[in-house]
């Protein structure tokens, strides 16, 4: 097991009481395990505790990345929720701490 991040960054924010996430692969390998196995219903479940809706993945492959929106994870949203990151900026480390089972092909060399 070994932790998202050794295969991928990520960038967050705010979208009223949703939050996206975008996660970009280092390689093109990285890119084609995360198609496969990083899906919406994975990642509704790593964020379950924080009170996510329904999570919804887009593909974006011209820059290798998959964006996820999690709807009502915010708690209110910036202006309302008493959460320390009312607006999703850490939501996207919090993310690439997620353990994975990935191949050797798709880390770094």
């Amino acid at each position: 097991m070994i932790p998202l991040r050794d295969i991928a960054f990520a960038r967050s924010g705010d979208k009223g009481n949703s939050a996206n996430v975008a996660v970009f692969a280092r390689t093109p390998a990285a890119y084609v395990w995360l198609r496969e196995n990083l899906t919406a219903a994975r990642v509704e479940e790593y964020f379950r505790p924080l009170g996510v809706g329904v999570v919804t993945r887009y593909d974006v492959p011209n820059l290798a990345a998959l964006n996820f929106i999690l709807p009502h994870v915010l708690a209110g949203g910036g202006s309302r929720s008493l959460r320390i990151d009312a607006q999703g900026k850490t939501l996207g480390m919090a993310l690439l701490e997620m353990p994975i089972e990935a191949s050797v092909a798709a880390l770094p060399k």
